[in-house]
């Protein structure tokens, strides 16, 4: 079995131009009406939903390959760094920390330059070697060397291995890395989100380190992606919808590396997955401004604590339509009470009842369950598609 990086023409990718129109026109659309969603946003709920994007990226793309970590302290520990909450505290797990170091350097400081240095500090925080595990085990910071045979990609059963990709030797990995990151820095007319596409699967190829090279090819990537929006903020995460396809997205790879250098597929499932990311992103945020809407329109209304309490619990948590079985348990309340706080704001005209009755009794949110409209917006430089040619620079 022959691999990409055993061609003559490695590492010069390319795409089929016409392919891409459509799937790349699709996922700038996406982006700029994403971006003008979040523009939409208050100034709070844009930290929340930036905490809430960031924390994912970090705990799904460890969850990807098989090494958790804990989302509370994740989220913490991002939070304190960002200033994003109040009495938020380190996280107490090494690999956490060095986690969110990795996500947030890539990201935040997206603008300097990347290099084996930076790259070395990240895996180093990934196994940190305090843990007396298996990460102890793992040469860090340094280039792999292959000592104990060739790095080779083998998941599932130990007793019925298959190979389903295998890296080039240790001894090409300094000068493969030296053009990778002369690639990654020069200028460029090529389209960002293409970029991020192709960092990531040729991160992937080398496989420079020993282990971990899965988080910092999905860092890489990312980092791409904010360099492309200019923005060190981040709204949604692409590895939260990769771990959700994970097998896809293994099977792409493994296409990608056993295909000739025409990376069309690659680029094609990888854009896709990026307007998949940005929907799952936008459905959270479309319910804010729901609830911002909503909160605008009935902004002189007398409510009790209670009420504002499990109306604001329902738009953050729950689906459907509101019932009085519903109310009780998000306020904690007796049937009767419940009913007595609905039938106050039915009169007030904070909801209304649906049709049907009995057992079958449901309310809507007024000014809640409407469709909220944004006009989309790129904040970008205007988009140039450069998809001819070569992708790297020898």
């Amino acid at each position: 079995m022959s691999y990409i990086w055993e061609r003559a023409d490695w590492p010069s990718f390319r795409w089929d131009a016409e392919r891409l129109l459509v799937p790349l026109g699709a996922a700038r659309r996406t982006q700029g009406e994403f971006i003008g969603l979040i523009a939409h946003l208050g100034c709070r709920d844009r930290e929340r939903a930036e905490l809430d994007a960031r924390t994912e990226e970090a705990v799904q793309t460890a969850d990807i390959e098989g090494e958790p970590v804990s989302r509370v302290e994740v989220r913490s520990s991002i939070a304190r760094r960002l200033n994003l909450e109040r009495g938020a505290v380190a996280a107490a797990d090494a690999a956490a920390e060095g986690l969110v170091d990795m996500t947030l350097d890539a990201t935040v400081e997206h603008a300097a330059p990347l290099t084996v240095e930076r790259l070395h500090r990240w895996h180093a925080g990934l196994f940190p070697l305090s843990l007396g595990r298996r990460e102890a085990a793992t040469a860090t910071a340094r280039w792999r060397d292959d000592a104990t045979g060739p790095m080779q990609v083998v998941p599932g059963r130990i007793d019925k291995p298959t190979v389903h990709f295998e890296a080039p030797p240790a001894e090409r990995v300094p000068a493969e890395m030296e053009t990778f990151l002369r690639w990654f820095e020069a200028p460029s007319g090529e389209d960002g989100l293409l970029r991020s596409a192709t960092a990531h699967l040729w991160l992937l190829t080398i496989h420079p380190y020993a282990d971990g090279n899965g988080r910092i090819a999905r860092a890489v990537a990312d980092m791409a992606l904010a360099r492309d929006e200019g923005s060190s903020r981040r709204y949604f995460s692409m590895s939260r919808q990769i771990n959700a396809e994970k097998r896809a997205y293994y099977d792409a790879l493994e296409r990608a590396q056993k295909g000739n250098l025409d990376v069309t597929d690659w680029a094609i499932w990888f854009l896709e997955s990026y307007v998949r990311a940005i929907h799952a992103a936008r459905a959270m945020t479309g319910d804010v401004l729901k609830a911002q809407a909503f909160w605008r329109l009935h902004e002189g209304v007398a409510l009790s604590d209670r009420q504002r309490r499990v109306l604001v619990r329902f738009m953050q948590d729950f689906e459907g339509k509101l019932t009085a079985k519903k109310w009780s348990a998000l306020g904690k309340t007796s049937a009767d009470t419940a009913q007595r706080d609905i039938a106050d704001l039915v009169g007030k005209g904070v909801l209304v009842k649906n049709p049907g009755g009995s057992k079958n009794t449901s309310y809507s949110l007024v000014g809640f369950d409407a469709q909220v409209l944004v006009e989309p917006t790129t904040g970008l430089e205007p988009m140039t598609l450069c998809l001819q040619g070569r992708c790297s620079t020898n």
